[in-house]
């Protein structure tokens, strides 16, 4: 009644073994938690890595990650590097991203290279700021010799 009729075999591939994980799905990539720096501690040297990292007390230092929060009482001072960077804190150095959020309780004295930039009304920019093309844009040379 709820058989279903074998499908017929192709003779030219090989009978593939049957497993006791044949019928499972694959297990989801495990889900990292974002690492913190609590507001009592001072690090000093650069920090690199693929992940999340919250700052919620000071670094003295480099600073090269996925994603990067740093807290309302955080002090940052090195240049930052990563794909997303939000402020609510201080950072006394450059900032290199591709999304950059200024929350109204940040102050950054730097530089910001940024895809996009946002700045809430309140927060504290002193610097310059440049938009970078995105690493998918393509930049396509005419030929002006070229027939048209």
């Amino acid at each position: 009644m709820f058989n279903k009729p074998a499908k017929p075999t192709d003779p030219s591939r090989p009978a593939a073994a049957a497993s006791p994980d044949a019928g499972r799905r694959a297990a989801p990539a495990p889900v990292r938690a974002p690492s913190l720096l609590g507001s009592d501690l001072t690090f000093e040297g650069s920090i690199s890595g693929e992940g999340e990292l919250h700052v919620e007390g000071q670094v003295r230092g480099d600073i090269n990650v996925a994603r990067l929060v740093i807290g309302e009482h955080a002090r940052v001072e090195g240049v930052i590097r990563g794909g997303a960077v939000e402020v609510r804190g201080r950072v006394l150095g450059n900032i290199e991203a591709k999304a950059v959020k200024l929350f109204e309780t940040a102050h950054v004295e730097g530089d910001i290279i940024h895809e996009q930039l946002s700045i809430d009304v309140g927060a504290f920019f002193q610097g310059r700021c440049q938009q970078a093309k995105p690493a998918s844009a393509q930049v396509i040379e005419l030929d002006k010799n070229a027939a048209g």
